[in-house]
């Protein structure tokens, strides 16, 4: 669900993140990090809109000040959170969905009592079941007038549960399914000031539900114009707007609750699946399927959107990264290529390959995009499309070039039918593209045969381009299908694997150097290393063992049984990272091709099977103080996994990465300052300059230094503040001098009174503690004295005791 609290700022849930997006700037401002897990539900809190609740699946909710990004409360109720929901009449209590025990499948809407306390880590552990097997969607839950009744919908039923009446009425649907029909509920939501239920169905049509207080005298009215499922209904602020939307990506606007009145927004580019209203009734926003959120404004015209990584049906193109921008290219659109920068996590653009409308129709044979490679510098870019027949497809390889002018790709090259076959894999040589002769393509396809691309002098004059590509040369090997290819580092050697075994290529004059095999089981991947482990190059077979040969001696290195599903070498350092699958778990392993044992293990990774993996070069190093994190020093690795989630290896251990934002408030110095804080910054330095004028030491004083105690009271916003009692004792503390921290003038005074106080107390010791007293002297010093009689002590002492002030008037 999104979240618009006073239509300045849109709130989204996006991973185990709450972002705070501007609307006006299309910025993210805040990242609300702190969950665990997958966050499930985000919800102002009815008493104070400037703060936020959020539930995951990690058993906790979450109570932030997201103007600030700080974190206010946790409260853990220990279970899975599916759904949250609020209601200004419950104070202190949240409603929320969670599994019902020894049940699979089946969901509880509870309340839950939020405990209050001044710590900021609370057990909310009171939970009061409300209504049985619900939906674990939102979109099955909603609170009607005043939060006087609550409404579940699952399947063909729909409960209504009244809090002062402490009554449930059931009502169904007929199950059977006639002329197309299918009753089964996809989304309820209520009238927000009258009884009135709408409800939306799968065969597309939204019921009005009235009069449901009684079991036997409900009624209903349906509206139709949807083809295919309701995915989510909104009603406006005052109720008189009714939106709907689908698979059609239209937003209609039912007026009045009439079929006769309604108007449309079109070509929303993807299915509607989660429709959210602003608090003032002025902007709408609608979740698509392809991740994109889009702002509507209240007379249906589209504002703008806010496109994320899009989810395509089939990754088939990889993980690439695009040597100018850094970001990550895959499938986008159908057709479409999408580049998607990962430090605004937003889509820098998309563009179009196939250059075809799309037909959104089961069964139909179409082109879409298969394999996408750069050169070195980002310059060209290689793309290949193919039809979805699988005897007989229709190959289009293009050649893009970037120009600078324009900051956009134009089709330079089209090749019709490049390979007989499906082609397995290209890339180019990764050298200096200052030379036109350096840059070189290369295909390989299941018809057997690798190709070499080069680009040559275009001798049409009524061309538009200097250049074009054609193929230079054609290799095989015993008639086995290519399945992958790779260059060196230097670009003097390309690697094309033929099934089982790996061929080695001279890229000057195309001779083949070497071959190697390790039956049984083809070649699943192959890459060279790099820097000081360019001597090798590492293969993976798909019967679960991964290979280190030495270019050098053409002899196996190492060997071991893993069934690597992924292998990514990093592009500024030596290592390798290989992503194994084996009894439903992704582990990672990254290794040296130069060690055999790894320089990094994580086992079971993630839940999900990871697909694709890309190592993306960091601005700068960064500075990690774990050793086992050394080798994402200069790139990061990111994941794609079968359930199109994109993951990233984060170097902070848990606790880092989850530290409250409350414990992080101290203010940067880079910040503007007030005018007060200016004036007195002033004052404070010619003080010192004086005190250093006239000769004074500059003792620091330790309430001007920095004191977390005061920085978090002074900092902290007063609206979540806890009480005076409580910082009272913090504040007073942080204001003691401790006695370890004394200064200089301070223990020159105390030794000075101590030796003092030594001297009066001597007076009256006895001769025997005076003779321990000098002998210890004595041997401390190193030199043998004569020892005084006792009569001459006597005499030294009251020598000592006489008086000698007179002598001072002198």
């Amino acid at each position: 669900r999104r979240v618009f609290p006073r239509c300045r700022y849109l709130l989204y849930a996006s991973g185990d993140f709450v972002k705070v997006h501007s609307v006006n700037t299309e910025e993210t401002l805040r990242l609300l990090c702190g969950h665990a897990d997958l966050v499930t539900g985000i919800q102002l809190n009815p008493q104070n809109h400037m703060q936020l609740y959020s539930s995951s699946l990690d058993g906790t909710i979450k109570l932030w000040d997201f103007m600030d990004g700080i974190l206010i409360k946790t409260f853990t109720v220990g279970c899975k959170l599916l759904a949250l929901h609020t209601l200004a009449s419950a104070e202190d209590s949240v409603f929320v969905v969670i599994p019902k025990k020894g049940e699979r499948d089946t969901f509880q809407l509870v309340s839950v009592k939020l405990t209050k306390g001044a710590g900021q880590n609370l057990e909310s552990n009171e939970l009061s079941v409300v209504l049985d097997d619900v939906g674990a969607s939102m979109k099955h839950i909603a609170f009607g007038r005043e939060g006087s009744y609550v409404v579940s919908v699952k399947d063909v039923n729909l409960q209504v549960y009244f809090f002062k009446r402490k009554l449930l009425n059931r009502f169904s649907l007929s199950t059977v399914k006639t002329k197309g029909g299918d009753n089964r509920f996809s989304c309820v939501v209520c009238h927000p000031t009258e009884d009135c239920i709408a409800t939306g169905h799968a065969d597309g049509k939204i019921r009005l539900w009235r009069n449901f207080h009684h079991r036997k005298a409900y009624t209903y009215s349906a509206l139709h114009w949807h083809h295919d499922i309701v995915m989510d209904l909104a009603y406006s602020i005052e109720g008189t707007r009714l939106l709907s939307g689908g698979v059609e990506s239209v937003l209609v606007q039912w007026h009045n609750e009439s079929s006769c009145q309604k108007d449309f927004l079109p070509r929303l580019g993807s299915p509607i699946e989660y429709i959210s209203m602003s608090s003032d009734g002025v902007l709408c926003c609608t979740l698509h399927t392809d991740n994109r959120l889009s702002i509507i404004n209240s007379n249906l015209r589209f504002s703008r959107s806010i496109q994320g990584l899009i989810k395509s049906r089939d990754v088939k193109t990889g993980l690439v990264v695009d040597p100018r921008t850094k970001a990550l290219v895959l499938n986008g659109e159908p057709g479409h290529l999408q580049f998607y920068s990962l430090q605004s996590d937003q889509q820098l653009f998309s563009l179009d390959i196939v250059q075809r409308q799309y037909i959104h129709q089961a069964g139909l044979k179409q082109s879409d995009l298969v394999k996408v490679a750069f050169s070195a510098r980002g310059t060209w870019l290689a793309t290949v499309e193919e039809s979805e027949e699988l005897t007989d497809p229709e190959l289009q390889l293009k050649l893009w070039f970037y120009h600078e002018e324009t900051q956009s790709f134009t089709l330079n090259t089209r090749i019709n039918t490049p390979h007989d076959n499906h082609i397995t894999d290209m890339c180019f040589r990764d050298m200096d593209e200052l030379g036109d002769d350096s840059i070189i393509l290369v295909t390989a396809g299941r018809d057997c045969v690798f190709k070499v691309w080069v680009m040559v002098e275009d001798s049409d004059p009524e061309a538009h381009q200097n250049v074009s590509w054609s193929c230079d040369f054609v290799g095989s090997y015993h008639s086995y299908q290519a399945t992958n290819c790779c260059f060196s580092e230097d670009g003097s050697l390309l690697a094309v694997s033929f099934e089982e075994t790996v061929t080695v290529w001279d890229s000057l004059t195309w001779d083949l150097k070497c071959t190697f095999c390790h039956p049984p089981g083809n070649i699943r991947n192959i890459c060279f290393g790099r820097l000081t482990c360019s001597k090798y190059l590492i293969g993976a077979t798909d019967y679960g063992f991964l290979c280190c040969w030495n270019l050098l001696t053409c002899a196996l290195e190492w060997s071991a049984h893993l069934n690597v599903v992924v292998l990514q070498p990093d592009p500024l350092s030596e290592h390798i990272a290989a992503v194994s699958w084996l009894s439903k778990e992704s582990s990672l392993f990254v290794f040296k091709p130069s060690e055999p044992r790894p320089v990094y293990i994580q086992r079971n990774i993630c839940k999900e099977k990871i697909l694709l993996a890309a190592f993306v070069p960091r601005d700068e190093p960064e500075m990690i103080s774990s050793e086992k994190y050394l080798w994402l020093r200069k790139s990061q690795l990111f994941f794609l996994t079968d359930t199109q989630e994109l993951m990233t290896l984060s170097t902070k251990s848990l606790e880092e990465r989850l530290t409250p934002s409350s414990k992080q408030l101290a203010v940067e110095e880079s910040l503007p300052v007030t005018p007060f804080s200016l004036l007195l910054g002033k004052h404070r330095r010619q003080q010192a300059q004086e005190d250093i004028d006239f000769g004074k030491p500059v003792v620091p004083n330790k309430q001007e230094q920095a004191s977390p105690a005061v920085k978090e009271l002074l900092h902290t916003p007063a609206h979540v503040l806890p009480s005076a009692s409580f910082l009272c004792t913090i504040f007073i503390n942080s204001l003691l001098i401790s006695k370890e921290n004394k200064s200089t003038e301070e223990v020159a005074d105390e030794v000075e009174m101590e030796s003092e106080k030594a001297e009066d107390d001597s007076d009256e010791e006895d001769v025997t503690a005076m003779e321990q007293e000098d002998t210890s002297h004595m041997e401390l010093l190193g030199e043998m004295t004569c020892k005084l009689s006792k009569s001459q002590e006597k005499e030294l002492r009251k020598i000592r005791k006489m008086d000698y002030s007179w002598i001072s008037a002198f």
